[in-house]
């Protein structure tokens, strides 16, 4: 392990709202994590805390082992690329890298001219004036070029059609091949990003529900399919996730593995084992989380 982010029982609450709830974890370096959740799970309000734009409510967050709050030894090693991101309202795309060139120590021009040719940016246009998605392809640059140490990419793609969103994926894993750095990209487009990522953050409600490497939240889960008795008795005591049926056949996904007996007795029934995809394994268990948290509620109120 070696860890370039160490967060420990990290709590932001606004009034009655709590958007992190106690989380601790480490993001290692040189690696590109998924930062997973849905919207308003805290996934922001996490990376603002991390970049020093925002302040907990308790806990610790420690960058390259120190404080990054007002801290230029630490922020000027960071890049926060975010859809909510401002500019002066008269500044174009130039002025915008132009900047951002005299703030990143590890700026690549060369890296930013082909980038503004493959998004076919337009660079005289004030920025206020840019399409959604050119201002993303603005971002994506400025997040891309920078090259800093860690970069935070809070769902980047925004405004860019598949095509764009294909080129941000492309470029981003060539440089990271050949300039490892780590990265943290927060995205809803889950199956898009899957084989980017080498490890998994899961946030959901203020709390993280996954914190594992991408090949072991793969193994996380299984699904079975075929005639729904067979189905049924082999998943009897295991923890379902997800169940949905027509007619006779069923198809059921649940926590771990199957055992060789198992898998034996699968081809035996002739039912079918099927990957879980990391999309519908982080919703499935989301869906599950959400629904044991209300089960003790829902109970209260019928008694």
């Amino acid at each position: 392990m070696d860890p370039v982010i160490q967060v420990r029982d990290l709590t932001k609450k606004y009034k009655d709202t709590t958007a992190l709830d106690g989380v601790s974890f480490d993001i290692e370096r040189n690696s590109i994590y998924g930062f997973l959740g849905r919207n308003g799970a805290g996934k922001t309000t996490a990376m603002s805390i991390l970049t020093a734009q925002n302040f907990p409510t308790s806990g610790s967050v420690r960058v390259f082992g120190e404080d990054p709050y007002e801290n230029a030894r630490v922020l000027n090693r960071m890049c926060f690329v975010r859809e909510s991101q401002k500019y002066p309202d008269e500044a174009n795309a130039r002025v915008a890298f132009r900047s951002a060139a005299l703030f990143f120590p590890n700026w690549d021009q060369q890296l930013c001219e082909q980038l503004i040719d493959d998004f076919q940016l337009p660079l005289k246009t004030t920025i206020k004036k840019l399409s959604r998605g050119q201002l993303s392809a603005v971002g994506v640059i400025i997040g891309l070029a920078s090259r800093a140490e860690i970069t935070f990419f809070d769902e980047p793609y925004l405004g860019l059609d598949a095509v764009a969103r294909q080129i941000f994926y492309d470029r981003l894993l060539e440089d990271y091949t050949e300039h490892p750095r780590t990265i943290l990209l927060s995205s809803h487009l889950i199956d898009e990003i899957a084989n980017l990522i080498e490890r998994v953050l899961v946030i959901d409600n203020g709390r993280i529900l996954m914190d594992s490497s991408a090949e072991q939240a793969r193994e996380q889960a299984t699904t079975v399919v075929g005639d729904a008795e067979a189905v049924d008795a082999i998943v009897t005591g295991r923890d379902v996730l997800h169940r949905e049926a027509l007619g006779r056949v069923a198809s059921v996904t649940f926590r771990g593995q199957l055992t060789s007996e198992e898998r034996e007795r699968v081809d035996a029934a002739g039912l079918e084992l099927a990957p879980v995809p990391l999309q519908q394994l982080i919703v499935r268990l989301t869906q599950h989380e959400n629904a044991a948290d209300a089960a003790p509620e829902t109970e209260g109120a019928l008694r």
